[in-house]
């Protein structure tokens, strides 16, 4: 399993400044409060971990996702996707396209919060070799597409990852979920048979 963090919040290098006997509780305090307001807002569990470092090398609170299986059955085919954003939320793979492209300049305030890692499901680190790997085959099935205003893609999120390339300007992310439409049912079952009929 993989589990991924959704958040970083760097804001508690002033906890270091506290006398030692007080840090503990403070912490403690601290993180109840943070992980009450973050799950009541949020439809997971998150669970909240301390760290050190982020991006001034002060004291942090991490907020991990669930552990998940990173390959999952498509809802409509019954074929299992990888489907598991390492090479997109990897603090490793991101610093290093950072030394490429140049850095995301998120340096103060709210944006931090977006920051996101990876680890197994354990919390167990992803060693640089296998999250290297990953970047190769993601990158070798890459397939670029070069939009101009007005287009639209629309995607199959089971399938594929997504992302954009750097760009000037700003841009509007559009989402949309399609569920129970007409025709659904009859979709998936033609779906399984021509599965059927590949592998027969």
């Amino acid at each position: 399993n993989i589990r991924y963090s959704v958040m970083e919040l760097p804001f508690f290098g002033w906890v270091d400044g506290m006398p030692e006997f007080l840090r503990p509780p403070l912490m403690s305090a601290l993180k109840g409060l943070v992980s009450a307001a973050i799950n009541s807002k949020v439809d997971f569990s998150v669970d909240l971990q301390w760290g050190e470092g982020g991006y001034d090398n002060v004291k942090m609170l991490q907020a991990r996702a669930p552990s998940q299986p990173p390959i999952l059955i498509h809802p409509v085919t019954g074929e299992p996707h990888w489907f598991c954003n390492v090479h997109s939320h990897s603090s490793k793979l991101r610093k290093d396209r950072e030394a490429i492209y140049g850095a995301e300049r998120f340096e103060d305030g709210a944006s931090q919060i977006n920051k996101s890692d990876m680890f197994f499901g354990d919390d167990g680190d992803i060693s640089d070799e296998d999250l290297e790997h990953m970047d190769e085959i993601t990158m070798k099935n890459v397939q670029f597409v070069k939009m101009t205003e007005g287009d639209v893609v629309l995607l199959d999120n089971y399938k594929c990852m997504h992302g954009r390339n750097v760009f000037d300007g700003t841009r509007k992310h559009g989402v949309a979920w399609f569920e129970g439409w007409e025709g659904e049912e009859e979709m998936k079952m033609k779906a399984q048979q021509s599965k059927q009929t590949v592998m027969a």
